[in-house]
């Protein structure tokens, strides 16, 4: 087990309410430095296709202006490769994108898209970029990761986040919760890195920081959205808190 789960804090959601209005406020650069002085430990940014938050002169500014590690989610087109090789961001994620979903709303089909998704991650891989897939926990899915040669997979938490709004304690919760460990167990088994995400709150992550294998969480959403009402620089240090409260109390309980 990690000692220490990494928080990459997700900023599209800041230019979401800049492009409501248009204009350069709030500004995503700003959010960033705010949330690494907060304890985030990296900065995620999804540039969609259709720039519906995140714009390419985003990606520059954070490229050259932060100090923080830079995780891109990209979905896997000629265009957002060659964006990537230009910038050069720390990692890149690649997820599924629908022009049409409000939010990504489900993992990448690895295991049926291998053969397009190789050259992505092959010239991501040589460029120095870390490479990760956003996935389903699901067994078939981790393999053709591996096969790939994907050094990071993030495990789609969407279904967990569903089932514990509906049920916290519910019998569905907890089965969603078992494939997320099972799906972080077999990652530690093939060699991969694990990361996750999608949905997370201030009450449903502490099961999910616990699992021993995660590496590291991204969440952006939410924290966003609270930081409305508390600010950023509270809504991260609370996260990051409640997530190295989960992650202490699991050690604990391995070593005894």
């Amino acid at each position: 087990m990690s000692q220490r789960l990494r928080l990459g804090v997700n900023i599209d959601h800041v230019a979401t309410i800049r492009n409501a209005r248009g204009g350069r406020h709030p500004d995503p650069v700003r959010s960033a430095r705010m949330a690494a002085a907060a304890g985030a430990d990296g900065i995620t940014a999804h540039l969609r296709e259709d720039r519906r938050h995140m714009t390419d002169a985003d990606i520059a500014a954070l490229s050259a202006e932060i100090e923080l590690p830079l995780n891109l989610e990209m979905a896997a087109t000629d265009e957002m490769l060659e964006i990537a090789l230009r910038h050069r961001p720390h990692a890149a994620c690649i997820v599924p994108e629908k022009r049409n979903e409000v939010t990504t709303e489900g993992g990448l089909d690895a295991a049926g898209q291998m053969n397009s998704l190789r050259r992505y991650v092959d010239e991501l891989g040589s460029a120095s970029i870390r490479v990760s897939l956003f996935i389903d926990p699901d067994e078939r899915q981790l393999e053709a990761a591996k096969r790939l040669g994907s050094p990071v997979i993030e495990l789609h938490t969407g279904a967990y986040c569903e089932a514990f709004l509906e049920a916290p304690d519910g019998a569905r919760t907890q089965a969603e919760l078992d494939r997320l460990i099972e799906g972080a167990r077999l990652a530690e088994d093939l060699g991969l890195e694990c990361h996750a995400g999608h949905g997370l709150t201030f009450d449903n992550v502490s099961s999910v920081a616990a699992i021993p294998s995660l590496a590291e969480l991204n969440i952006g959403h939410f924290l966003i959205g609270e930081a409305i009402f508390s600010g950023l620089d509270s809504a991260i240090k609370r996260m990051r808190a409640v997530m190295d409260k989960a992650r202490a109390e699991a050690l604990g309980a391995r070593s005894a």
